[in-house]
Order: C-alpha cells, then sequence, then structure tokens
C-alpha cells in the first residue's frame, strides 16, 4: 500500500495531538508491516523539561510512536475498523540511540503473530540509518461503544 498522511492517519487511529506521535506512513502492508515516520520539531511538548539543557526524546515516548505505528499497521485491515490497539506488553526495549530535536526517525513494525484480537510486533525506531530503540510490543484490539 502506497503511503499516506496525518489526515488519513487519523481516520485508523484515535490518538490527536499532542499525543499523535507520527507524521507519515511511508508504506504499508495492512496486518503485516509498517514504515512510518516522525520529525523530532523543537517545539515539542517535552522538550522544555526533559532536559532544558539538554532535550531528549524520552524513550517512553518512542515506545509510543512504535507503537502507534504499529496500532496503525493493524488497524488498517477492514476486520479491524472501529476498533482501538491497547498495549498489552513491552518486551526486551532497548535504547541505543539519544534522539533529538531536528531528528526524523522512521519507525520499523514487522508484525510477528496476529491471532484473533491478540498480537505482537517487532519494533525499531531508526534514526541516521542507525538503530535507536528496538522492541517487542504486544497488544489487544477493542472494539469501543
Amino acid at each position: 500500500m502506497q503511503g499516506f498522511g496525518i489526515d488519513k492517519i487519523k481516520e485508523i487511529i484515535p490518538h490527536r495531538e499532542p499525543f499523535l506521535l507520527l507524521d507519515e506512513v511511508i508504506e504499508m502492508e495492512p496486518g503485516e508491516k509498517i514504515l512510518a515516520k516522525k520529525e523530532i520539531k523543537k517545539d515539542e511538548f517535552w522538550v522544555k523539561g526533559h532536559f532544558p539543557s539538554f532535550a531528549v526524546c524520552p524513550g517512553v515516548l518512542v515506545v509510543e510512536m512504535l507503537a502507534q505505528a504499529g496500532a496503525v499497521c493493524v488497524l488498517a485491515l477492514p476486520e479491524n475498523k472501529g476498533k482501538t490497539a491497547f498495549f498489552g506488553g513491552i518486551k526486551n526495549a532497548r535504547f541505543k540511540k539519544q534522539i533529538l530535536p531536528g531528528d526524523v526517525v522512521f519507525l520499523d513494525v514487522l508484525m510477528k503473530r496476529l491471532i484473533g484480537d491478540v498480537g505482537i510486533g517487532e519494533a525499531k525506531a531508526i534514526v541516521n540509518e542507525k538503530i535507536a530503540v528496538l522492541a517487542e510490543i504486544t497488544f489487544a484490539l477493542k472494539k469501543l461503544d
């Protein structure tokens, strides 16, 4: 599937600013894999406080970026329309490189398993062609009333 921008992302996941942490989907095979992008701006909501003299993107926000990318991938399947993806677990998270304002983060998620409403994705955040964060993310899908 061809890439798409923020408007289509908002049609698929419920996240909104300031907590929508994706800018664009570069390519995707729904339910299989996704490559998304987030440009880290100098005015991100966390910059003033994490840390004032040396802004570093919080690792938990990078994991959330990966989770949002994975959610777009899974929720783009027609059978998951109207559902939301919730964290079920984060396993083997490794933070290998700091992510700073001005960086462009590529979010690469490969779905390893999707059985019913539960799945596992292998996730990588990449900056300047180097792995910044690795994690296995587990999620559960739920239809919201």
